[in-house]
């Protein structure tokens, strides 16, 4: 039985928390979060702590970090040098600095760490990284994604919104995601080209819209990402030399980015006929997200197998933070 604790009891915390008490293999051991707690009614209140020290020394084998971004590293580096395993989300940190603390401590002390890049697990993801794997599709070409959000009526007073807790915005909020899908579904690391960020609408220190350019070789990508959508939107475009795919909409616990459809085509050359510019395409359309427990599946079974994390690695988590960096640093949003 593996001994887990989970730090920060918030929306992601209970999302956790739920997949985790599914399995037979997993004991909750013990519960933090800094703010008033109402645990769920399938979590028993005395499991509930007063501090990251207390659950640490709970000396559970693994630790699921849901906090605020600006204790994610701390909380890392703390379990990991007490040799607990560590299930961090995203993002990984406030900044590139603070995961050089993380992967020192991992020098010392090689404990299985995974970040919580759940995008990846959607089955349309799934789908789409395979159909580029066989190859059929040839050469990547370009992509372009969005990633919006409609904001809620106490969106500026989400914790999200002040940079001492998130260390950005929406960029560091929801374009993490996007950005990863960009290195894990292409293979490709890219650099910035231009960036654009803004304060459009809400009374927030961090920007509420990032519009980025990036390019890796020959490959171009522009990603916007957005809390002035005013309807929550997730759409991913991959052109390559013989075909395209397109990522639509995206399952969520709210269901607002829905439907999910991945539809692909194959180039066809045009001539005369009627049917120029309309290429043959297949759609599939997923109804079900087992996102939240393909993730701790493979955290967990990483650790009783003894066995490398593929998806959410250091190395993962320190590209895209990386990379996010160097847009903001592009950016004069916050010169």
């Amino acid at each position: 039985m593996l001994k887990v604790a989970i730090a920060g009891f918030g929306k992601m915390g209970r999302i956790r928390a739920r997949e985790l008490l599914k399995r037979s293999d997993v004991e909750i051991i013990g519960v933090f979060e800094q703010s008033v707690l109402e645990a769920d009614a399938e979590l028993d209140e005395t499991l509930i702590v007063e501090s990251f020290d207390d659950l640490v020394r709970l000396q559970p084998d693994a630790m699921f970090i849901c906090a605020f971004n600006n204790v994610a590293c701390e909380y890392t580096c703390k379990a990991i040098t007490s040799g607990i395993h560590v299930f961090c989300e995203k993002p990984p940190a406030m900044t590139c600095d603070e995961m050089e603390r993380v992967r020192e401590a991992l020098d010392v002390s090689p404990v299985t760490l995974k970040y919580g890049f759940n995008h990846r697990y959607h089955y349309s993801v799934l789908q789409a990284k395979k159909l580029i794997q066989e190859g059929q599709l040839g050469d990547l070409l370009w992509i372009r994604g969005v990633y919006g959000k409609a904001g809620s009526i106490d969106y500026d007073q989400n914790w999200r919104n002040f940079k001492k807790y998130s260390g950005g915005g929406i960029l560091m909020d929801q374009g993490i995601h996007m950005l990863d899908l960009f290195h894990h579904l292409s293979g490709k690391h890219f650099d910035v080209e231009s960036a654009l960020l803004t304060n459009a609408f809400w009374d927030v220190e961090v920007e509420d819209n990032a519009i980025v350019s990036l390019k890796s070789d020959n490959v171009i990508a522009t990603m916007h990402s957005s809390a002035t959508q005013w309807r929550h939107k997730f759409l991913l475009e991959m052109c390559f030399s013989n075909g395209y795919l397109n990522l639509d909409g995206i399952l969520s616990e709210s269901r607002s980015y829905t439907p999910e459809t991945l539809t692909w085509g194959l180039r066809e050359f045009e001539d005369i006929t009627f049917a120029m510019g309309k290429p043959t395409e297949h759609c599939v359309w997923f109804e079900n997200d087992d996102s939240w427990k393909l993730e701790i599946d493979e955290f967990i079974n990483a650790i009783l197998s003894k066995k490398d994390i593929k998806n959410g690695t250091f190395t993962d988590a320190y590209k895209v933070l990386s990379l996010i960096e160097d847009i903001y640093k592009t950016s004069e949003f916050y010169s």
